[in-house]
């Protein structure tokens, strides 16, 4: 086993940016302090762009569970298979702790840890423990979350929690500091819409009506940056010239960490890394949980952030034009309240969430526990208690290898 400041580990994530992007924070983090990182994933996750340079990625097999019982089987044997060849890089590798950041390709890493008696600590990013995280959490020595409420997260693991929130891009945290756009009551209002990484037809059909029945001495003030699907932008783009609306329109954008800085207003989805860059940055929202994310996470992933004030809260199924309109009032009308919205939304940023990551996992493989902010056991067993109670369950040679 390695020793001393040079130490190595592993890291292992499903194949999405929701999954990679933590994961590559922590890399950085890591390799920044003078250790060694590898990573294991699947072959969507070894080709998505903004991985390190410096950080190797493993392909294995990795069977997904579904809700088929007849593929169950051969799901089985690629993660035996999967956790054979894990087994085989750590011989080489010695890694002190292996982290996983969920998805089933972080599946065979986690198994191999246990078998080979290498420390392992998974990482959540969403408000619901992923199936993944929820399957190991009694077999790890440790849980990360980035909220302080889990669902999904039994009451015996709250031992094991601790609140490091979920790590961003260093682009974006680099606009923590800076103060919210000025907006006079007769100034430009800059509107941010965008989907994730495939965008949603929903915020196509919605938001540029919605944004047309705004008072008009609101709406004439708007100016739109909004992300599309390819099939979708032409139509959009007629939408917003009937309403007289500037929009910039486009399938993808490049420099978003700048677009983010300039905005007064985000409207889109709810995943980890998009809340985590809103709170990181500070700005308010109106977030529409994607209807079909699993454990309904994306909601959950919104309770902090509404509770607190920074961000509204719409259904998929209540998210009409009208419906729109009426929140985006209640948030733009008065540029103070968009201002103090922005502030409650800063509020709940964790901009430390990679260094603090770090520090829970170099505690394993023989260094002293840093300063990790630590979920009090107490706090997370009443918590897993309130989930419980409305749950029934309480509140993350080898195959081909790419630099």
């Amino acid at each position: 086993m390695t020793g001393g400041a040079n130490r190595h580990y592993v890291l292992a994530a499903g194949g999405t940016g929701g999954h990679l992007l933590p994961a590559f924070a922590l890399a950085a983090e890591l390799e920044r302090r003078g250790h060694h990182v590898a990573l294991i994933t699947d072959r969507r996750g070894a080709e998505i762009p903004g991985k390190p340079d410096f950080l190797p990625a493993h392909v294995l097999p990795a069977g997904r569970f579904g809700k088929n019982p007849l593929r169950w089987p051969g799901a089985l044997r690629a993660v035996l298979e999967g956790r054979k060849m894990a087994l085989r890089l750590f011989e080489s590798f010695e890694p002190s702790a292996v982290v996983g950041f969920g998805g089933y390709p972080a599946l065979p890493a986690l198994l191999a840890a246990t078998s080979a008696g290498v420390p392992s600590i998974v990482h959540e990013q969403n408000a619901v423990l992923g199936r993944v995280n929820r399957l190991l959490a009694g077999r790890v020595e440790a849980i990360a979350t980035a909220y302080p409420e889990i669902t999904r997260l039994k009451g015996r693991h709250a031992d094991k929690v601790h609140l490091v929130g979920n790590p961003v891009r260093p682009a974006v945290l680099a606009l923590r500091e800076a103060e919210f756009p000025p907006l006079a009551e007769d100034g430009v209002l800059k509107v941010l819409v965008t989907g994730g990484s495939q965008g949603a037809r929903v915020l196509s059909e919605v938001v540029p009506d919605g944004l047309a029945m705004l008072p008009p001495a609101l709406r004439q003030r708007l100016q739109v940056t909004q992300q599309c699907r390819a099939e979708d932008i032409e139509a959009v783009r007629e939408r917003y010239r009937g309403h007289d609306i500037p929009a910039e329109l486009g399938t993808y954008f490049e420099d978003m960490a700048a677009r983010l800085a300039g905005a007064h207003l985000f409207i889109g989805r709810a995943g980890a890394s998009t809340i985590a860059e809103l709170t990181a940055v500070g700005r308010p929202a109106i977030l529409v949980p994607l209807p079909i994310a699993t454990d309904d996470h994306q909601a959950a992933n919104t309770r902090e952030v509404t509770k607190a004030g920074g961000a509204r809260m719409i259904r998929q199924d209540k998210f009409t034009p009208k419906e729109l309109a009426k929140q985006i009032q209640v948030l733009a009308q008065d540029p103070r309240a968009l201002a103090n919205a922005a502030h409650a939304a800063w509020n709940c940023g964790r901009p430390d969430a990679a260094k603090d990551l770090a520090d829970l996992v170099e505690s394993f493989g023989g260094a002293e526990m840093m300063d990790v902010i630590r979920v009090g056991a107490g706090s997370a067993r009443a918590g897993a208690q309130t989930a419980a109670a409305g749950q029934g369950t309480a509140r993350g040679s080898l195959g081909k290898s790419t630099a």
